[in-house]
């Protein structure tokens, strides 16, 4: 499956995942501070290479893949690279949050299940306690049949998309990495995908 193909399953799964995302959202009440960044601050963050390869290929549509993976075999941070930081108190944003990752679209608005097989809403510190009622009552509302999202779920869906870059977790940058790398290498003796870069 080309490169172009497997971006196209992954961003049609991030849609599907935006629009449940957005009904447990709106069911639950529940948000993200604005400009709160604290959670993508989190120094073990680990992802696939597989949900970072739409990034990866619209950097390499932009002329932007080989500087930005020189910059990933320098970083020494193990802080997310899309990350921008604003502040010194946790504030920031994802510089490319059209191409965030599946762990970001999931951590928050998506629930684990425990060893009892029980769904447990996984969110950060800040909302548990900053909307410690609406939280409550959607763990509640989850125990009785609310719909989440699930993350073993999600990415179940994505090893199906390609099972060698989807089961791989590693740290975030090394998924960043791991995602130029494999577009880079594909696209090396391959004409480079000029249709492909009209319809983004």
């Amino acid at each position: 499956m080309s490169i172009a193909q497997r971006v196209a399953l992954v961003e049609k799964l991030f849609h599907q995942l935006e629009q449940e995302s957005a009904q447990f959202e709106q069911a639950s009440g529940l948000s993200c501070v604005s400009g709160c960044g604290k959670c993508c601050t989190y120094p073990n963050i680990e992802a696939s290479p597989l949900e970072f390869l739409p990034w990866a290929f619209h950097l390499f549509l932009n002329g932007e893949a080989e500087n930005t993976l020189n910059l990933l075999k320098k970083t020494q941070s193990k802080t997310c690279l899309i990350y921008k930081s604003l502040s010194l108190t946790g504030q920031g944003r994802c510089s490319n949050y059209k191409y965030r990752g599946l762990i970001c679209r999931l951590f928050g608005f998506a629930a684990n299940t425990d060893k009892y097989g029980n769904l447990r809403l996984a969110t950060c510190k800040i909302i548990k306690e900053g909307q410690a009622k609406k939280y409550n009552s959607t763990d509640e509302a989850i125990t009785k049949g609310l719909h989440v999202p699930v993350f073993t779920e999600y990415y179940m869906q994505l090893n199906q998309i390609d099972f060698h870059l989807g089961n791989k977790i590693v740290p975030v940058n090394k998924a960043l990495q791991m995602a130029l790398e494999e577009v880079l290498h594909y696209y090396a003796y391959r004409p480079s995908p000029d249709s492909a870069k009209k319809c983004i």
